[in-house]
């Protein structure tokens, strides 16, 4: 027996066989070649195949995990389209007269080390993107050299050098048991995106991963971050009890449903959901959510390839309003920018796009795509229980602006004779230090606030939680962002509007009773994580 430690990354305990899957460096062999336009045809071949298949899995991944956690296969579309990836691939073949699959690998170890010795934290997260899209391409180019993840003939623990996005997204649940991980952090894309499948699953074993054998029964403990190898029959029996008790603790959670989330001393915290797509409806309401606290517009931006016209956002709004039967939706306008790009906006390259050119500086700098997103959401506003909410908000004068022009929505919507609800909330996220220290005045203009956690954690550290560098200094529990949150908190009180949290953490068990204590409002995490939550509230004393 032999116990190996890596970073929880997913809850929950698997026990089974171990599937190790081979490093592409040992699988693709270099071979001369004798005709190279056939070869150079063979990468644009394998390029529109594999841009066709990145388009599949992004709808798909639509509706299972969500808009967020999707959007990193818009990414690799358009990362997928870069010329100067293909010209390096091209040049190889043409250079050293040698096969497609050598020359892809090749022009993806030199992108991928240019990308993670950039000084810019998003371009350097782009690192493990180029892999990811080098892997797509090798699939099209040999089915042999497809990671064969997506169809696994038996139940097994996957275990990888690392996981793309993609393959992880791709998993079938019935099938993988769990995955551990050489590489990897709690905050990349594919921990994040088992946490949302729930997959147990432990990231960064490092150096213990060597120590895996193919076939192994294995015990993968995704709480603790353990990994047993051949366990002896007393371990293999007290984690056969964990997992019992784990599954029968997820079984219990359904008994909550028709219950609310009020502590042992009367205080009581609504816990909703975040969506990103109409889709998502169902998933909220199976979860028995309190409503919905996020709904990300991105999709309809992202999905298309021009500006979404009025009545297109409209539908989509009204959908998801019926769809909650007159719980609140709370909806974001457009997001975009940072690393969330449409080619159709033509946003100039940046330096710092996450600091940069983004959100509601967007919105406000493009009113007449503004104005559109606003006359459908006001319209959708006579079909259920509305709450508009504000991005990246960094003044009051930016407040301001957005219930003039929301304002002026209203009265050219009246004039025309189109209903809408006179009395729904407005909101803004507070994600900016700024936003925090302004968070008095702010609170004045609008009628709740939500804690976007993610960027204000990264904002406030001035830490990029992809860069995995510095990815363990990326700590939303840091004294200076709960004092962040506590500030925001009480200059919400003073005014007397509520305030929530959207953000990540929100389903951070450990900081509930940190919530409750400081009289935040609202919860809202990802629609599998509201029962888990409603129980750690109901146990507060």
């Amino acid at each position: 027996m032999q116990a190996l430690k890596g970073i929880a990354a997913s809850n929950g305990i698997a026990i089974g066989k171990l599937k190790l899957c081979v490093k592409l460096d040992d699988k693709i062999a270099k071979k001369p070649i004798t005709d190279v336009e056939a070869e150079i045809k063979r990468v644009e071949s394998a390029k529109e195949e594999a841009e066709a298949a990145l388009n599949r899995i992004y709808l798909d991944a639509l509706k299972r995990v969500g808009e967020e956690n999707s959007m990193i296969f818009q990414i690799h579309i358009m990362m997928l389209q870069d010329d100067d990836f293909f010209d390096a691939i091209k040049d190889c073949i043409s250079d050293e007269k040698v096969n497609a699959e050598y020359a892809v690998w090749q022009a993806a170890q030199q992108f991928s080390t240019m990308f993670a010795q950039m000084d810019d934290e998003y371009m350097r997260a782009r690192s493990a993107d180029v892999v990811d899209i080098s892997k797509r391409l090798l699939s099209c180019l040999d089915p042999n050299l497809d990671s064969g993840l997506d169809s696994l003939k038996e139940e097994a623990i996957v275990a990888a050098s690392d996981l793309m996005p993609s393959e992880t997204v791709q998993m079938d649940k019935s099938k993988v048991l769990a995955f551990v991980t050489e590489q990897g952090s709690k905050s990349s894309h594919s921990a994040i995106l088992a946490r949302t499948m729930s997959i147990p699953a432990v990231v960064g074993l490092c150096d213990a991963f060597s120590s895996l054998k193919d076939g192994a029964m294995t015990i993968v403990d995704g709480s603790a971050g353990d990994v047993i190898i051949e366990p002896d029959e007393a371990t293999l029996k007290e984690y056969e009890q964990k997992r019992d008790a784990f599954l029968q603790h997820q079984k219990d959670l359904q008994l909550l449903k028709g219950t609310k989330a009020v502590t042992k001393s009367g205080v009581e915290m609504e816990i909703n959901a975040n969506i990103g797509h109409p889709s998502d409806v169902e998933m909220v309401l199976e979860n028995d959510a309190d409503g919905i606290g996020l709904f990300r517009s991105e999709f309809l931006y992202m999905e298309s390839d021009d500006f979404p016209t009025e009545e297109q956002q409209f539908e989509a709004y009204k959908t998801v309003l019926e769809g909650m039967k007159g719980k609140r939706v709370i909806i974001r306008t457009l997001d975009l920018g940072a690393d969330k790009q449409v080619p159709y906006l033509n946003i100039p390259k940046e330096e710092n796009p996450a600091m940069g050119y983004r959100a509601i500086r967007i919105s406000l700098d493009r009113k007449e795509l503004f104005v559109t997103q606003l006359r459908a959401l006001v319209r959708a506003s006579a079909f259920g229980k509305l709450a508009i909410m504000f991005p990246m908000i960094t003044s009051v004068e930016q407040v301001k602006e957005i219930k003039e022009l929301l304002n002026q929505v209203k009265a050219d919507l009246k004039a025309e004779g189109v209903a809408f609800a006179p009395d729904f909330e407005i909101g803004i996220m507070i994600e900016t230090p700024a936003s925090v220290i302004l968070s008095d005045l702010l609170a004045k203009e609008v009628d709740f606030f939500s804690v976007g956690t993610n960027d204000l954690t990264q904002y406030t550290l001035a830490v990029d939680r992809m860069n995995p560098q510095i990815s363990s200094m990326y700590d939303p529990r840091h004294p200076a962002v709960l004092r962040m949150i506590q500030m925001a908190a009480e200059n919400a009180k003073k005014a007397g509007i509520w305030i929530g949290i959207c953000g990540e953490s929100a389903g951070d068990t450990e900081l509930t009773r940190f919530y409750v204590d400081i009289g935040i409002n609202e919860l809202s995490v990802t629609p599998g994580t509201v029962l888990e939550l409603r129980r750690t509230v109901q146990q507060l004393d």
